[in-house]
């Protein structure tokens, strides 16, 4: 891991001409810096300004994450009217568990991919990194950590086989990163509220510096038919978080069935793949 990140930031420093890195977004000035969830509840969704908007927690159990007072696990609002009726029971079972005192499965907590868009929710006590180059975009999950390639001004790929994290397909608008991705397993969720979606999913993100280039925001627009009765949006915001360059972190090597969990074990391979 050490490797990739050091290979990435070197391509970051040597590749990307003058003229343009005068003309995209600098979204890691600082190679390392990266971004912090810039409030308590960073794994949650902030809704649109309008319009229909992602699943939040239920307001007679609102959730309340570690660090900002007893914490809650997330209790999913199912009365949102994006969701499909097909969702709602395995929404409420997940719900029915945490009131009952169950810890629910989240995939970071398992080393799963989170897919797309929850890899911009996935973690809140990890930064996200990001390193440009001309032709691809990496954005790095520090916390298991995982790694999304963004390739810039190609077109996708004709019949994609559907993987964890898709096929992000990006380019620059003026101060903004717009990223494509399709090609979605159904495997994922789209929360930290455990609401799944089909492989019609289709994910656009808006990435763009904020207050001065103090935040990075993510905008971004989620169209399923297979799983939403509309398209909707929601947004994701990060701080710069300077924690001295990227650890390394280690996470599926940690194999260990807590809390009963070994019914969603972590992912582990037959063989060794060297």
């Amino acid at each position: 891991m050490r490797a990739l990140v050091r290979l990435a930031l070197l391509l970051t420093a040597i590749s990307v001409p003058a003229s343009a890195q005068n003309a995209i977004p600098d979204f890691t000035p600082d190679p390392t810096v990266g971004w912090f969830p810039d409030r308590p509840t960073g794994d949650d969704w902030l809704p649109p300004p309008s319009g229909p908007g992602p699943v939040m927690s239920d307001p007679k159990h609102p959730y309340i994450p570690n660090g900002a007072g007893q914490p809650t696990d997330h209790v999913a609002d199912l009365s949102n009217p994006i969701l499909q009726p097909w969702l709602l029971p395995s929404m409420k079972k997940a719900n029915d568990q945490v009131l009952a005192g169950k810890v629910p499965f989240q995939p970071r907590e398992r080393c799963w991919p989170g897919g797309v868009p929850e890899f911009d929710v996935l973690h809140r006590f990890a930064p996200l990194y990001v390193v440009q180059s001309p032709k691809e975009v990496l954005l790095i999950q520090r916390g298991d950590p995982w790694i999304r390639r963004v390739f810039l001004n190609v077109p996708h790929s004709r019949n994609l086989k559907p993987s964890w994290h898709g096929e992000s397909i990006g380019h620059y608008e003026g101060d903004e990163l717009v990223v494509d991705t399709i090609g979605m397993n159904d495997k994922t969720f789209v929360d930290n509220y455990r609401t799944p979606h089909t492989e019609k999913l289709h994910v656009v993100e808006h990435w763009k510096l904020v207050d001065g280039g103090h935040t990075l925001q993510v905008a971004v627009t989620v169209d399923d038919p297979g799983a939403f009765t509309t398209q909707w949006k929601a947004i994701q915001r990060f701080m710069r978080f300077d924690e001295g360059g990227m650890p390394e972190t280690i996470c599926a090597e940690n194999n260990l069935a807590y809390f009963g969990f070994d019914v969603v074990p972590i992912p582990q391979s037959s063989k060794p793949d060297f």
